[in-house]
């Protein structure tokens, strides 16, 4: 039963999966024309509902009873399991928060765009990322700077 790292990047899968593959947003149409917002915005609330679904899951899972292992170590481990499923939910709760946040920009018209530069974030990366604010170039600078302010 535990959640592993990679679960957000299954979940998107599945949501993309979801959409049925019938539109996938391409180069050669104009940036965050009506149609790949339409795209974004079912992705995007495909991907909540996968995760809420799961929560959902953990949930029942959690009020269906306590951990009742009679042997020291199976009930650590199993406790162990449970920490880090519970760890991965509030992860995805957070990454809902976003996931709000990216629905809203789409309704605002600033969705696709830098929130640094004002650049186009790129089809790719929203592809592989939809909930992303900053281009890449912009994202690395900003990791760099909260690195060397950690340091200091």
């Amino acid at each position: 039963m535990p959640a592993s790292l990679s679960e957000d990047i299954d979940v998107l899968v599945k949501a993309k999966r979801a959409l049925g593959g019938e539109y996938v947003p391409g180069e050669n149409e104009p940036y965050m024309c009506e149609a790949q917002l339409d795209y974004f915005r079912r992705l995007l609330g495909e991907w909540k509902k996968s995760i809420l679904a799961a929560s959902a899951d953990t949930l029942q899972q959690l009020q269906d009873g306590p951990i009742r292992e009679p042997d020291l170590n199976d009930r650590a481990s199993s406790e162990t399991d449970w920490g880090i499923e519970l760890r991965t939910r509030d992860r995805q709760r957070k990454l809902i928060a976003k996931i709000d946040s990216a629905l809203r920009r789409i309704e605002e018209g600033e969705y696709g765009f830098c929130e640094v530069t004002g650049e186009p974030i790129g089809l790719g990366r929203l592809s592989a990322r939809p909930i992303a604010t900053m281009t890449v170039e912009a994202q690395e600078a900003h990791e760099r700077r909260e690195k060397i302010s950690r340091d200091d």
